[in-house]
Order: C-alpha cells, then sequence, then structure tokens
C-alpha cells in the first residue's frame, strides 16, 4: 500500500512532465522562454555533434547521441530551414507588450539570425564549397573526435568505435552535396582541390595505429578508470580495425571524386562567378559585419587605415633604429629577417613558443581587475595545432568552453612554419585569441545566467572578433606592451585586419585574382609568407568573414568614444566594458542600444 501511495503521484508527475516536453515541441508554447529553449533543444538534438560538444547531457543517462554523427544530407538541410522559417513566423507572434526587456533582447537577437540564416541558406544554400582546406568532414571529422568526444567507460568507448563507424554514411551526404553544386556550376578554384588532396592523402598514407583517430583514442584511454584500461587493447584493435576499413574507405570515396573533378576546376577565385553572386556577396557582407555597410565603403575604409597604421609602425621602427627610407615593405622585411626575433625551428623551440603563450596570459589575468569587473571562471588550455592539419590552417584559433565547465577553454597556435611566430607579434596573439579577448568574452558568455541557453552558444563574428581585435588595444593601454616592438605587433594584427577590408572585397567585388591579393597583402603587412598565401585562400573560401574584425573593432571604439563624451567624469572603462560583455554576441546595432541605455541610465 504504501509503494502504490509512491508510485502513484510519481506516474502523475512523469506523465505531466512528457506531456509538457510533448506540447513544448510540437505546438506553440504559451511562454517566449519555453519557445526560445525549444529552438535550442530541436537545434541541439538534430546534432548528435552539437551534444558532445556542449556536454550539456554529459553525466545522465541521455547518452543516446554520443554513437551517432551529424546528418549532412540535403533532405535534413531542407527540413532545417523549412524549420527555422516557421519558428520565425511563431517568434513573431509574442507581442513586445507582454516581453520583459531581457526577453525583447533575446527576440529581436533570434529573430536577426534567423531572418539572415534563411535569407542566405534558404536561396543561396549550395553558394559555398563544404570541403575546402580549411574546414570540411575531412579535417573537422578527426579534430572532433580528438578533442570533443570524451570517453569516460565502456560505453563511450563503445560509443568512439561507432562513430569510427558510421564516418562512411555521413561522408556519402557530403558528396552528394558536392554533386548538387557541381551540376550548378559551384566548382571550388584549382587550389583548393590541391589542398585538400594533400590534406586527406596525407591523411590516409599512414597505417592505423599512427592516425590520430586512433593515438587520441589510445590517449583518452590511459586517462580513464583502471577497469576500462584493462581492456584498452580490445579497444584499440576494434579501433584500428574501423579506421582501415570504414574511415579510410571514406575518404578514398572523397579523394576519388576531387580527383574527378580537378580539370573542371578553374582559377576563377571570387563569388561573383557564381549565379546571382553579386547579391550572394552582399548578404555575407551583412552576415559579417551585422552593418549595411557596401563593399566599396568597406574597401575604401580598409585602403584609409592601412595608410593610417602604416605611417605609425614606420614611427615605432625607426625610433628603433630600422631604415624606413626604402617603404614599409623593405623596413618590416628587416624585422622579419632579424634571427634574435624567432624560436629556435625544432620540437623544443616549439614547446617554448607554446610556455611563452602560457605565461603571457598568466601575466594579464593577474591585472585585469582595473579594466574588468564581469570575469570568467572556466580554464584556459594553449596547445599546438594537430600538425596533420598545420599547413592549411590559420595562424591560430580559440575553441569556446564546454557549457557544464569539464571542457576548458582552447587556444591553438599553427607552429608550421616559425617564421610565422615572430617574438614580437605573441603577446597580441596571445590577448586576442586568449585573455581579454576571445575566452575572456566566450567563457563569459557560456557562463550567462538568467538568459536562454542559444544566447550562451549564438554568435556573431563582429562582435566576436571586434572584440578580440579591441581587446589587443586594451592590453596595450593596460601597459603590458613595454617593448615599443610589441606594440608593432599590436599594429601589425590592426594593419593585418585593415587590409583584409581590401583583399576581400578585392576579390569577391573587384574581381582581383589570389595573386593579386597575396601581393597586396604581403607589401602592405610585412607578414610571413606562409600566412599570407593561407590568409588569401582563406577568403577565397570565406567571402565577407575577414571584414568582420575591423569592422566589429572600430564599432565598439565608436561606442567608447560616444560613452565618454556623453559622461565625461561618471565615464568608468571597467563598467563600459561589462556593457559590452554582459549579453553574449550581438548583432552591432543591438550591442549600440545596449550602450546607449547603459549611457541614459548612469546617474548623474
Amino acid at each position: 500500500m504504501f509503494k502504490k501511495l509512491i508510485v502513484w503521484p510519481l506516474t502523475v508527475i512523469l506523465i505531466i512532465a512528457v506531456a509538457f516536453v510533448i506540447h513544448l515541441l510540437w505546438f506553440k508554447p504559451l511562454f517566449i522562454n519555453h519557445f526560445f529553449e525549444k529552438v535550442f533543444i530541436e537545434f541541439a538534438f538534430d546534432s548528435p555533434e552539437t551534444l558532445t560538444q556542449i556536454r550539456i547531457l554529459k553525466g545522465t543517462p541521455l547518452r543516446f547521441y554520443h554513437n551517432d554523427l551529424d546528418d549532412l544530407s540535403q533532405e535534413q538541410g531542407d527540413k532545417l530551414i523549412a524549420r527555422l522559417q516557421r519558428d520565425h513566423q511563431r517568434l513573431q507572434s509574442y507581442s513586445d507588450k507582454y516581453l520583459t526587456k531581457s526577453q525583447r533582447l533575446s527576440k529581436q537577437v533570434l529573430a536577426d539570425f534567423m531572418e539572415m540564416q534563411i535569407a542566405l541558406y534558404g536561396e543561396f544554400q549550395h553558394h559555398n564549397y563544404p570541403v575546402n582546406q580549411l574546414f570540411g568532414v575531412q579535417n573537422g571529422y578527426p579534430e572532433f573526435m580528438a578533442v570533443q568526444h570524451w570517453v569516460e567507460d565502456k560505453k563511450d568507448a563503445a560509443a568512439y568505435i561507432s562513430r569510427l563507424e558510421k564516418v562512411g554514411p555521413q561522408f556519402d551526404q557530403v558528396l552528394e552535396g558536392l554533386r548538387i553544386r557541381e551540376a550548378k556550376g559551384i566548382t571550388p578554384p584549382t587550389f583548393v582541390v590541391d589542398r585538400v588532396l594533400v590534406e586527406m592523402r596525407g591523411f590516409v598514407d599512414k597505417p592505423a595505429n599512427e592516425n590520430i583517430l586512433y593515438t587520441s583514442f589510445a590517449e583518452k584511454l590511459d586517462a580513464v578508470d583502471p577497469e576500462l584500461a584493462l581492456d584498452k587493447d580490445k579497444w584499440l584493435t576494434k579501433a584500428e580495425q574501423a579506421i582501415e576499413t570504414d574511415v579510410y574507405a571514406a575518404y578514398g570515396q572523397l579523394i576519388a571524386y576531387f580527383e574527378e573533378l580537378k580539370p573542371k576546376t578553374t582559377s576563377d577565385h571570387g563569388v561573383w562567378k557564381f549565379p546571382d553572386g553579386e547579391r550572394y556577396y552582399n548578404l555575407k557582407l551583412k552576415e559579417a559585419t551585422t552593418t549595411n555597410l557596401t563593399a566599396d565603403e568597406i574597401h575604401n575604409r580598409g585602403l584609409a587605415e592601412v595608410a593610417r597604421i602604416q605611417a605609425g609602425i614606420l614611427m615605432i621602427l625607426e625610433g628603433q633604429g630600422y631604415d624606413i627610407d626604402q617603404g614599409f615593405a623593405h623596413a618590416m622585411q628587416l624585422l622579419s629577417d632579424d634571427p634574435d626575433q624567432y624560436y629556435a625551428d625544432t620540437d623544443q623551440g616549439r614547446e617554448e613558443i607554446l610556455a611563452e603563450y602560457r605565461t603571457i596570459l598568466e601575466e594579464i589575468d593577474q591585472q585585469l581587475a582595473p579594466s574588468f569587473a564581469l570575469r570568467h571562471k572556466s580554464a584556459l588550455e594553449v596547445r599546438r595545432i594537430p600538425e596533420f592539419r598545420e599547413k592549411t590552417a590559420p595562424g591560430a584559433y580559440y575553441q569556446q568552453p564546454s557549457l557544464d565547465g569539464s571542457r576548458p577553454g582552447m587556444f591553438f597556435a599553427n607552429l608550421y612554419d616559425i617564421k610565422a611566430s615572430p617574438k614580437w607579434g605573441m603577446r597580441t596573439l596571445a590577448y586576442h585569441e586568449g585573455v581579454p579577448g576571445h575566452h575572456l568574452q566566450k567563457a563569459i558568455q557560456s557562463e550567462l545566467t538568467g538568459l536562454p541557453t542559444f544566447r550562451k552558444l549564438l554568435g556573431f563574428t563582429a562582435y566576436a572578433e571586434g572584440w578580440a581585435l579591441y581587446a589587443e588595444r586594451v592590453a596595450y593601454e593596460m601597459g603590458l606592451q613595454k617593448n615599443p616592438l610589441d606594440n608593432v605587433g599590436r599594429l601589425q594584427a590592426e594593419l593585418f585586419r585593415a587590409v583584409r577590408l581590401v583583399v576581400d572585397t578585392g576579390i569577391h567585388r573587384k574581381r582581383w585574382t589570389r595573386d593579386q591579393a597575396i601581393e597586396y597583402m604581403q607589401e602592405n603587412t610585412g607578414m610571413a609568407s606562409s600566412d599570407v598565401v593561407v590568409e588569401i585562400e582563406r577568403y577565397i573560401v570565406m567571402p565577407a568573414q575577414a571584414t568582420a574584425y575591423k569592422t566589429g573593432m572600430d564599432h565598439i571604439l565608436k561606442l567608447r568614444r560616444k560613452a565618454k563624451k556623453q559622461l565625461g567624469d561618471r565615464f568608468e572603462l571597467r563598467d563600459f566594458h561589462d556593457v559590452i560583455l554582459r549579453n553574449g554576441d550581438l548583432p552591432l546595432n543591438l550591442l549600440e542600444v545596449q550602450v546607449d541605455d547603459w549611457i541614459h541610465e548612469t546617474p548623474k
């Protein structure tokens, strides 16, 4: 009788909970906060890889997704667009009259994001290169397995093997999309095909037990409980078999496709070559910058900023005794030729670079208080970019921590070419990717409370990259670049982003060739030639994205000047930074509204 009294209310509670979830997922929720979570849940549950990455279900029995990969089929893509259109209509049905200020902001953020995705992928979903030298399943899959997939027990180990065995169907879905693009006349430039073929052949041209999918799995097994470690050989044998059969076969099909495609490719590099390419590029610019700036406005802004920043760099170099009479490129070459500015081109030298990045970040972390009240909790790791993808990877990149805090933020540095890591540029790169740049901002975003889950994860490039570039300047203003050459590194990083405004619009609007863009960037940045080539090739496959950095930084600086002017002595830098950071990523127009509200609400 007593058991019945307990079981009955538990059954009722379970029925009510299930009914609530069904209503939440299949009907329009009554409250907008529930709608926000519904949108996020549907998106996340459609992406097993996202669920693994954010780890919100880690430690629960709900690990159904941990042995599966994302569905990349055309059918799934069409389904996602249809859902976006439906959810956008439902979002607009919630009246602002009944929403709090925070809810209205969340509604506007989600609406802006949805509208851009619908505009881009409803009509232009095939206007891209899903497999290229920077990203795609060919390098994203092994990195996901090595970095994101956790192994803590037998179920996790079995899930790892399952994901190795399921790579074939996923690659088939990618091939389906590539063939659709080819039929529409959307094929990558020849160099992209050459790069991905080199990358993929290198990936499969080694014994399975030397592949990163095997070695990283072995490391995961070594780090878990002894019971699982006892079965290590059994699990590794299964992994080796799956890599040799399923994984290498999938890569073989993708290699064969690109070998067949190569004779059909051309050296036309801009998206102007796509059907309706000009309108597509305009949309990409709007997505990247979250502004209505035109390609010509961005191009001209870049030219003006290049001239201004170069003058500042030359002034510093002249003060340090460098010959500037032969122009900017020659002066930067003199600095680049100085052997004292590099670590040894050895494994030990590369370890010293990583150690120096860690030292720089530890130093600034101790000095943030005067400029930042809002702080992050998540740790930051500095790692080398996996060697199998160093040749075509960017100079560095950042991965934000998981929502549950079990995985720290990660700053990945490219150490392939030692000349691309001069000592005078290291502080600036560490501040950009780490603190007070991406890690501080993204960790704060993932740790925000009282906001819908999507707000902790959604990204707007102009905001995030604009903040990271702005953070480089803040570190300088904090007095952390006392060596004048470190300030050259900061200015060169800003110059690099100004040059991006010129070359991105040059390639995709003004029809510059790849060589023209490389020549312009080489002459106007003083960067290592290996970095210049990688960067230009990046802009070709990621149109407009590179215009976001300088645009975002300039906008944040404009808002700071505005706040200083209107608040006068009441202006506090710590408070300004809190306003910028406390809502996570925002489109620039909505960020300006937050700053305006703060100005008006600051006591007189």
